[in-house]
């Protein structure tokens, strides 16, 4: 199955293809650029274009970076394709809900700094998010003209996972970014996730010749205010597309254990070398991971780090199916209660 070359270089691939019935190959394709409370921004061969959902479709169900099949003569977007990979987390606040964050990213580039934005725990959430999402994560330490030696934050990130790529540069220097662009190039994703006041805005003013705000950082603790307020798809310099985000102040994972098992693999392995296959790595005997701690192969925190995110994990997991269960189910009564006033009107 072929793919047009233009849409190729939107990131379309034989992956999207392969979805299209024989009715939906004319079917306009188009990529979402931006969502609003009604309507969505989105980017196709033709240029971009201004789309709306169907009533059954809330705009929170798409995220920056789907691909979408509109109608031949209207606006409207008649279908989400399957996305190679997603990120989501837990919505923010007491909201029990799944909340999307980009789709389609082929890097995340995990931006902190050399300075007391640095922290391990964070940086463990963001590269589970990334592992669950199908994104392969980058880790750009930023400000790094500001101490005297990148290497212990460089040596501390790279040991978090086998495949986390890390490194240093000062965002402010376009010369420095450019080492980011092998990660921008024709038909690929990146997206740019990190706090407020690390340096997201820089390096995509860097990466895509924009001119998007900055803000400087608190002295005291290092953090900044937002400058982004919303995701947006954005054209590399390189071909590419880059997704900026607004800085999260919360990250909860959700569905996310996979991801959560990749990033602390040498635990995850070592669990099923226990006795029991329902050991809580506690006082059973025949633990490996205890063992392992005991004879500090591994670090106390870092076990505590994975059991804290497998058990956030579970518990938003089973929160959000109770809540879509609950949602489906009053669907249902709601429905039934139209269908049988239908019928007593005599309309049938």
């Amino acid at each position: 199955m072929t793919t047009d070359p233009d849409l190729k270089a939107l990131g379309w691939s034989t992956h999207f293809a392969r979805q299209l019935d024989d009715d939906e190959a004319s079917l306009p394709r188009l990529r979402i650029a931006n969502i609003h409370r009604d309507r969505l921004g989105a980017i196709g061969i033709s240029g971009e274009v201004t789309l709306t959902c169907p009533p059954d479709m809330p705009t929170s169900s798409l995220a920056v970076g789907d691909w979408v099949l509109a109608e031949a003569d209207t606006p409207v977007i008649r279908r989400r394709l399957t996305p190679r990979g997603e990120l989501r987390r837990k919505a923010a606040g007491k909201v029990v809900e799944s909340q999307l964050i980009a789709a389609n990213v082929d890097t995340l580039f995990i931006v902190t700094s050399c300075n007391a934005d640095f922290n391990i725990a964070r940086l463990e959430r963001y590269l589970a998010l990334a592992e669950a999402g199908g994104a392969l994560p980058v880790i750009v330490l930023t400000r790094a003209d500001e101490v005297d030696d990148t290497a212990p934050f460089l040596s501390q990130a790279r040991r978090l996972s086998p495949i986390v790529t890390a490194l240093a540069l000062d965002a402010r220097d376009p010369e420095q970014a450019t080492a980011l662009t092998p990660w921008c190039g024709p038909g690929d994703t990146v997206a740019l996730v990190g706090s407020s006041g690390v340096g997201k805005s820089t390096l995509l003013n860097a990466l895509a010749g924009t001119d998007v705000a900055t803000g400087a950082i608190r002295e005291d603790d290092a953090k900044g205010r937002h400058t982004t307020t919303h995701r947006d798809l954005k054209p590399a310099k390189a071909g590419g597309w880059i997704i900026d985000t607004p800085g999260m102040r919360e990250l909860q994972l959700v569905d996310a254990a996979e991801g959560i098992d990749a990033v602390f693999e040498d635990l995850a392995e070592l669990a099923l070398e226990c006795r029991f296959s329902d050991c809580a790595h506690d006082s059973e005997p025949g633990c490996a991971v205890r063992r392992a701690i005991d004879t500090e192969e591994v670090e106390e925190a870092r076990f505590e780090r994975w059991q804290k995110l497998l058990r956030e994990d579970a518990r938003n997991t089973e929160s959000v199916a109770e809540a879509r269960q609950r949602d489906r189910s009053l669907s249902r009564v709601y429905r039934e209660g139209q269908s049988r006033g239908r019928y007593k009107r005599g309309d049938y």
